[in-house]
């Protein structure tokens, strides 16, 4: 007789396996800070301004700030600062002739305004008339023309942060009036008395920057010096960032030109030394100069 086969029995207990260190848990912690993050990141897109989004790109972009503006320590650049377009100077242009034009008494004066935009900014000419338009003839006082033309003019420019200088011109014809009253005077005076009414409609104490008279050394019509148009007020609004500066309103011409090769006994010495030896001949020149007029003191 066979050996019965012995009965096995598997009992498999219930319940979870071993202990696996809840690593499960990390997992989850990681996924639910990574969903925050992008919500965070979604929310801020949604809610701040293109400027802000771009300060905050550029700062994971550079922390330090070094290459670019944008960054936790942003570095100025120079050379991306805003700087003021010819456009919205075009745009204040005609802005202001279309505020001339709403004056009937104005329409008529369109030749005699000049409006142009120019390096040193917009520039405005009042040109005057052979009877005199906004001043009486040979004198500084104001017609009711000029009154009411500046008075549109400080409407439109009272509220710019542009400075605005002020220049005084006349013609060439001798002023004969007053033995020590010229064009130099007249041409002052009328600039000032321009800016006193453009301030008593509204500019600002501080935005005239400049008030100047040039008598009759830039003329409107250079081979017309006895021409009307040359006695004229000049407006300027300056352009942002700078005022205006002196030697690029004056005529470029003198200073862009290349120096002359030296005639002279200098002529052919070098460089350094031909530039010591014309400052000597200069201070030499200017000595004689001091000789000449203490001898005609004397001689008075």
């Amino acid at each position: 007789m066979e050996a019965e086969q012995p009965i096995i029995v598997i009992k498999k207990k219930g319940g979870h396996g071993g202990h696996h260190g809840g690593a499960w848990k990390v997992a989850y912690a990681d996924f639910v800070t990574a969903m925050m993050s992008l919500f965070i990141v979604l929310w801020l897109m949604s809610s701040t301004s293109k400027e802000t989004q771009k300060e905050i790109a550029g700062y994971f972009r550079d922390p330090k700030g070094v290459s670019a503006k944008h960054g936790a320590n942003p570095k100025p650049d120079d050379s991306k600062e805003a700087k003021p377009k010819k456009e919205d100077l075009a745009l204040l242009k005609m802005d202001l002739l279309q505020a001339i034009h709403q004056i009937n008494a104005l329409e008529k004066l369109k030749n005699q305004i000049q409006i142009t935009v120019t390096e040193e900014g917009l520039r405005i000419e009042l040109l005057e008339a052979e009877q005199g338009t906004f001043f009486e003839v040979g004198s500084a006082q104001p017609t009711p023309v000029l009154d009411e033309l500046l008075k549109v003019l400080a409407g439109q420019l009272k509220d710019l942060p542009n400075s605005i200088s002020i220049e005084g011109h006349t013609d060439s014809r001798p002023y004969l009036q007053h033995g020590t009253y010229g064009n130099w005077e007249l041409s002052t005076d009328r600039a000032n008395v321009a800016r006193r009414e453009m301030q008593s409609y509204g500019i600002r104490l501080n935005q005239i920057s400049q008030v100047r008279g040039f008598a009759d050394q830039r003329l409107h019509l250079p081979d017309k010096p006895y021409d009307p148009s040359n006695r004229r007020v000049s407006l300027v609004v300056q352009n942002l960032g700078g005022d205006v500066q002196n030697d690029a309103i004056a005529d470029k011409a003198p200073a862009a030109a290349q120096p002359a090769k030296a005639e002279g006994p200098h002529a052919d010495a070098p460089n350094g030394a031909g530039a010591a030896s014309l400052a000597m001949s200069a201070i030499t020149a200017k000595a004689g100069e001091a000789e000449v007029a203490s001898s005609a003191g004397k001689a008075r």
